[in-house]
């Protein structure tokens, strides 16, 4: 702009009038080129302020996608998890159920077995036969002085229609099985053909089990003999009234082991949820 002004001058007469104004534009071109040069600095510094900004956008961008992606795959596999966990939980309770229902139907026929039995026996057989239900389990426990003469294992005749009706209801439940038990007081026995009160027991069980095998016709796959001696007492042995109590057989009758061994093998397989 100088060198142009220069030029004017030289070429030429100038008025001052056109001077000044000459002057007053090149400051004006100077100041304005001041400027320029300013805010292309500040340009190029928000640029650089642009690019560092978008970087820091794109590396947050990056983590927020790592991220998702890492949680949609924790999700995926819980979601896994959760529909196992359902499905266990399902078929627990199924074979919950099966059992419910199996020991409802087990308690029901206990008591109307219990009760019909109850029923069937008279006023005097009362007296000498207990009849209850225990844990699911139906026992009828037998006085020993009703079945068997004193120090004998024969049952007696007088005891032969108490079993029969004991054995028609045993009959009328064919799912169930039936253990009988022989049970002695703690008295010595003195006799030649038996050692000792576990001989006596067991011989009371077992003449017990083929009066209802061989007179009433219960089927012996359901029939089992155990004596247990004097070492399952009910009362004290100390008095003649306890020891009386102790010297008794009895009749359990339970539904048979096998159903419930077949409910146990179908209970579901679980694995743990990780």
């Amino acid at each position: 702009m100088m060198a142009a002004l220069s030029g004017v001058l030289l070429c030429g007469c100038v008025s001052k009038k056109q001077y000044l104004q000459l002057e007053s534009d090149y400051q004006h071109t100077k100041e304005s080129l001041i400027e320029c040069n300013a805010n292309g600095k500040s340009m190029e510094q928000m640029l650089r302020d642009a690019r560092a900004q978008n970087a820091e956008l794109k590396a947050g961008l990056a983590s927020l996608k790592a991220s998702l992606d890492q949680s949609m795959a924790q999700n995926s596999q819980g979601n896994v998890n959760i529909s196992k966990l359902v499905d266990e939980i399902n078929a627990s309770n199924k074979y919950i159920k099966q059992l419910v229902d199996a020991k409802s139907k087990s308690d029901s026929l206990n008591m109307v077995l219990t009760n019909n039995l109850t029923r069937s026996l008279s006023r005097d057989e009362l007296k000498d036969v207990d009849v209850k239900v225990l844990k699911g389990v139906v026992y009828i426990s037998l006085a020993d002085n009703m079945l068997f003469k004193s120090g004998s294992y024969e049952v007696s005749d007088r005891a032969m229609e108490t079993l029969s009706k004991i054995a028609k209801i045993i009959k009328d439940y064919s799912d169930y099985d039936v253990l009988v038990e022989g049970n002695t007081d703690n008295v010595p026995i003195s006799r030649t053909n038996i050692r000792n009160n576990w001989d006596l027991s067991a011989l009371r069980a077992s003449s017990v089990v083929q009066v209802l095998q061989d007179k009433f016709g219960i089927n012996p796959s359901r029939l089992s003999a155990a004596g247990r001696g004097e070492y399952h007492t009910i009362a004290d042995n100390t008095t003649d009234v306890g020891r009386q109590r102790n010297r008794r057989t009895e009749i359990i009758i339970t539904p048979k082991l096998d159903q419930f061994l077949d409910l146990i093998d179908k209970a579901p397989e679980t694995e743990s949820v990780k």
